[in-house]
């Protein structure tokens, strides 16, 4: 018998089991997942009303500055993923860094798997990708008092370059950059 605390221990230790993720482009059809998982607690208190930004992924399905998916692991949705270009919007709040940076979110939808390691692992992985594909900088914007998200991109290896002021409200301004991704595996 696992010990109670125990049992957390080996599904954290599973999911730090290398696995592949596959990003997809978020459809009309995934909406109401989505729209399910920004309701859990875990995520609720991070988003604001689920159908406002249902209605934004909605638009960024079409759009060119944002790029909506959906994090599967053996066919299986668990999470929201979008990548956006600072530069494409105006009046971004990050179009001051490094030309080519992009932005991610990354949101866990089912709660049984949040917490077990697999948010940093989509993070490196996806981030090795964006590297791959000639981002120079890719940068995430959590909220200061959501230390589960800022652990995990922490491991993902972002480190915090400052405090900003976005729209939704003061964040922490976190990057990490290709040569330095490059150097340290190379170490």
């Amino acid at each position: 018998m696992i010990p109670r605390n125990g049992a957390r221990s080996l599904e954290k230790i599973m999911a730090m089991q290398e696995h592949r993720y596959d990003f997809r482009p978020v459809t009309g059809d995934d909406l109401p997942l989505i729209a399910s998982w920004l309701r859990e607690p875990h995520l609720a208190q991070w988003w604001s009303d689920p159908e406002r930004e249902i209605a934004e992924i909605r638009e960024h399905i079409e759009s060119v500055s944002v790029e909506p998916l959906v994090v599967e692991l053996d066919g299986r949705p668990i999470a929201y993923l979008q990548s956006y270009d600072p530069h494409l919007e105006h009046d971004h709040p990050y179009s001051d860094q490094p030309f080519g940076t992009l932005g991610i979110d990354l949101s866990i939808g089912p709660p049984e798997l949040v917490g077990i390691g697999h948010g940093s692992a989509i993070l490196r992985q996806f981030v090795e990708e964006l590297f791959e594909e000639g981002a120079p900088r890719v940068v995430v914007d959590p909220h200061p008092d959501n230390t589960r998200a800022i652990r995990a991109y922490e491991k993902a290896g972002f480190r915090p370059v400052g405090r900003r002021q976005s729209e939704y409200g003061d964040v922490v301004l976190m990057a990490v950059d290709a040569a330095e991704a490059f150097i340290e595996e190379g170490d």
